[in-house]
């Protein structure tokens, strides 16, 4: 199972602050989740096409996982609610959209 969180950041959030948090903490510490294979943040460029067009998010995160109640489970802990706590501060309303393979 694939989940992908499409973000913008929140006005006066510092691109290189929430890029550094991320790098250091936030994908390490999902990574390190036993739900998770796979956890990669990107950053989003420009449209395939388009040179002038604008993205409508700044980023996309892509967690694959093992199956949703180990997720969540790992997830729910204290002191994993306590290093994701800042990611409420950098992202303005994300997008968690859950997938499956066809």
């Amino acid at each position: 199972m694939r989940i992908i969180c499409l973000f913008n950041l929140k006005p006066g959030v510092a691109v290189s602050e929430y890029e550094e948090w991320a790098k250091t903490r936030d994908i390490p510490t999902v990574n390190a989740l036993g739900s998770v294979t796979s956890f990669t943040v990107h950053r989003a460029t420009g449209v395939f096409g388009d040179d002038t067009a604008t993205p409508a998010y700044q980023y996309i995160e892509v967690i694959d996982i093992t199956g949703m109640d180990a997720f969540i489970a790992d997830i729910s802990t204290e002191d994993f609610q306590a290093a994701a706590a800042p990611f409420q501060g950098f992202a303005d309303a994300p997008q968690f959209i859950l997938t499956e393979d066809l």
